[in-house]
């Protein structure tokens, strides 16, 4: 396809033309441009400053309106129309929100916009309109722009010509990880967490005096994020360490909690501190939801008592309940623990994108911070050269002063005579001419040659530390030092909030804890339809089924409980009685639930029993015995534990209940023999338990032999005691059934 692009020659007295090019390369030419355009200018921060175009634009606008910590607010709507009329021109409302997460101090580690007004909060609301609200520059944010009118960075025209605007901003602070960043460009993102000033200024300090220290140093001295809604980290410190070290992991995050002793054994659990960017008013909001689904067995009720700070109050359901069990279940399935994020994708001071270690990060800073003082430098020596240019030409001045005063009363021209008579350059005489008469007075003259003396002692110290990189890095640590004692840990805005904790042992919550025990009906069909009824029914025979299907398996069960599954391919399967669909309906098929192939069956369905055992056979006589501990599935592709040969497939399944085992074949025949020579296995094809001619296994059970055996009919449970003759050794082919036992051949234990 063909697109017709228009070119328009920067020359106006050439005619523009019309170019034909693919459509392909058209379209990847502008994506290109735009997907480059959101990277460097919306969604990633630079290393150096760690600010965004329009983070930088709106301190510099409020710098420009001179609303420094001392002096008054002004309207946020006022700020805004200057960012967006001079250097952003985009919507005034994402400005707007820009700057109100400037000052939340629950959202920004270290504001760097003081409000005055409704800034939103922690529960989720949102700020007032810009026209209620005013603002102004912190002290930190003073610290960004220190040095700005020092030619410490580059400035460069604004969008339509009319302003210069900072390429980035001078940072005396390391912003990029103390208020960190988060942003989503094209192909690539960026998130980084806030950290506290104080480590990352300790691991500056280090990283100057030694260049090479490790990573592992490094993450000593900087443990982790420091959020500024607190919480506790509880990350295991060989992911943090791997994470600084790579540029990119997570951070494990949880509330911070205590216990009050309400007396009688009673106890209520306060949530003191949330997670970072989790809102309040979400976190009540989903708790309560899972209270009423009943998905919370452990908790009681929840109250918010926040007034400036966090309370949250959460009741367990009965003073039995352990603490640290019940929080165990909040951190699982609310947003009282969440996962923070680490991806240190930043511009680099080329502008170029790309996944920075800790090391470099901190390296970048230091780089960026030896271009500012140099450049600082050169501009003050800059200064000091035409001061001292001006202060030789009053000296002049004063010792020919009648000249001058005769010169200016008398020529017409008297500053080319005074260049030529004294040598003085053209600054030095128009400093001359524009002297105050006061100026001329002794006193003035002494003060002058005290000023040149000073000027000159700074010209050579600055000139030594342009040469001696020793010097500078004792500059810039002591720099360093002075940010460190402004916002440092000894600060109520330094000091640490987020808690470094260990990673907490897996505490195994029971599951019949974590679920609400109410009694279920499981019913299963013929054809596999899987369905709870609520409560233990009693009448049975009512129950419908789908067209053509018929009742199979009716069991009574706990909400808690697991329900096993023995397939023909000899696998367990396990559902739980709290997953089973609902028993208004026909339910649903189990192969949906579980992966159970089409060309198998259900050979047994009941209920878990911890500690107990079954014994499971194939349809060629062999089997063993195993405890039910043994076959719990943890996936959906079941568990493998009978192994049936080609051809065969597994036949019986029967708890284990007594001493004896009795098997019956196709043939009607059965055998019994002690429970003993079965050996117990976890997996495996078992042993012969029955020798058959023809046919094949047809089901098992035990029993206590001194009782009888039993089985199951249309009329209820039938007992032969008269069971001496069919005693043998396992694997004999046994002897025809005794009269009335089931036409099926089969004992009935779980159907």
């Amino acid at each position: 396809m063909l697109f017709r692009v228009l070119v328009l020659m920067a020359d106006q007295t050439t005619a523009s033309r019309v170019e034909e090019v693919t459509f392909n390369d058209a379209l990847g030419e502008r994506y290109l441009a735009y997907a480059l355009s959101t990277i460097t200018a919306r969604s990633l921060p630079d290393v150096r400053d760690g600010l965004k175009p329009v983070h930088r634009r709106l301190l510099f606008a409020m710098r420009q309106l001179r609303l420094e910590p001392e002096s008054g607010f002004k309207k946020c709507a006022r700020v805004v129309g200057d960012v967006i009329g001079k250097y952003h021109p985009h919507g005034d409302v994402a400005v707007y929100d820009a700057l109100v997460r400037l000052a939340q101090d629950f959202a920004v580690r270290y504001p760097l916009v003081e409000g005055q007004g409704n800034f939103g909060n922690i529960d989720g609301d949102n700020a007032a309109a810009m026209r209620y609200t005013e603002s102004r520059l912190t002290a930190y944010a003073i610290a960004m722009l220190e040095g700005i009118d020092e030619d410490a960075v580059d400035f460069r025209e604004n969008y339509d010509g009319s302003e210069d605007e900072p390429v980035l901003l001078p940072a005396s602070v390391p912003n990029l990880l103390c208020n960190g960043a988060a942003g989503i460009a094209v192909g690539m993102a960026t998130s980084i967490p806030p950290h506290n000033l104080d480590d990352v200024c300790a691991a500056l300090l280090h990283l100057l005096k030694f260049p090479n220290a490790t990573i592992a140093k490094l993450v000593e001295l900087v443990p982790g994020p420091d959020f500024p809604t607190g919480g506790v980290l509880v990350e295991d410190r060989d992911s943090v360490a791997e994470a600084y070290a790579t540029g990119r992991g997570s951070f494990r995050l949880r509330a911070k909690w205590e216990v009050e002793k309400l007396g009688h054994g009673q106890y209520q659990v306060v949530i003191t501190e949330i997670p970072y960017q989790v809102q309040k008013g979400r976190i009540v909001e989903k708790i309560a939801d899972l209270l009423n689904a009943k998905k919370l067995a452990l908790l009681g009720d929840i109250r918010d008592e926040s007034a400036e700070d966090i309370r949250l109050i959460l009741e367990p359901r009965n003073r039995s309940i352990e603490p640290d069990v019940l929080m165990e279940q909040m951190f699982r399935m609310t947003d009282l623990e969440t996962r923070a994020s680490l991806n240190m994708n930043v511009l680099d001071s080329n502008t170029v994108p790309r996944v920075m270690n800790l090391r470099d990060v901190l390296r970048s800073f230091l780089e960026h911070r030896e271009t500012l003082l140099l450049r600082r430098t050169k501009h003050r020596l800059a200064k000091i050269e035409h001061r001292l240019e001006v202060l030789e030409g009053y000296l002049v001045a004063y010792l020919n002063l009648d000249e001058v005063i005769r010169l200016i009363r008398e020529e017409d021209e008297p500053k080319a005579i005074m260049m030529k008579k004294w040598k003085l350059t053209d600054v030095q005489a128009e400093a001359i001419l524009n002297m105050r008469l006061r100026a001329l007075r002794r006193l003035e003259e002494n003060a002058i040659k005290e000023e040149h003396a000073v000027l000159l002692s700074e010209k050579k110290t600055l000139n030594a530390l342009l040469k001696n990189r020793k010097k500078r890095e004792a500059v810039i640590s002591g720099q360093i030092k002075d940010i460190r004692t402004k916002f440092g840990k000894n600060t109520d805005l330094g000091a640490r909030r987020t808690e470094i904790g260990v990673a907490p042992e897996e505490i195994v919550v029971p599951l019949d804890i974590l679920i609400e025990r109410e009694p279920i009906t499981v019913i299963c069909s013929q054809k596999g339809w899987i369905r709870g009824a609520k409560g233990h029914l009693t009448e049975t025979a009512d129950l419908k089924y789908k067209d053509g299907d018929r009742g199979r398996y009716v069991l009574h069960a706990q909400t808690t409980d697991k329900i096993l599954i023995f397939a023909t391919n000899g696998r367990f399967y396990t559902l739980f009685g709290d997953k089973l669909p609902g028993g208004r309906g026909h339910g649903d098929p189990v192969r949906l639930m579980v992966d159970l192939p089409n060309d198998q069956d259900i050979v047994a369905l009941f209920v878990y029993r911890p500690g107990e055992k079954v014994v499971v056979a194939s349809s060629d006589g062999r089997g063993f015995v195993v405890p039910e501990d043994n076959v719990i599935a943890q996936t959906k592709n079941g568990k493998q534990v009978l192994n049936v040969g080609k051809g065969n497939e597994a036949q019986a399944c029967t708890p284990v209940t007594g001493d004896t085992v009795a098997v019956v074949g196709d043939n009607r025949k059965i055998i019994i023999f002690p429970l003993d020579e079965l050996p117990e296995m976890t997996r495996g094809r078992g042993v012969k338990l029955q020798s058959y001619k023809d046919g094949g296994l047809a089901d098992l059970t035990t029993f206590i032999f001194k009782e009888g055996l039993p089985w199951k009919t249309g009329a209820g449970l039938r007992t032969e005691t008269d069971i001496k003759a069919y005693v043998g050794k396992r694997s004999q082919a046994g002897r025809l059934a005794m009269r009335g036992f089931p036409r099926n051949n089969r004992f009935g234990n779980y159907e």
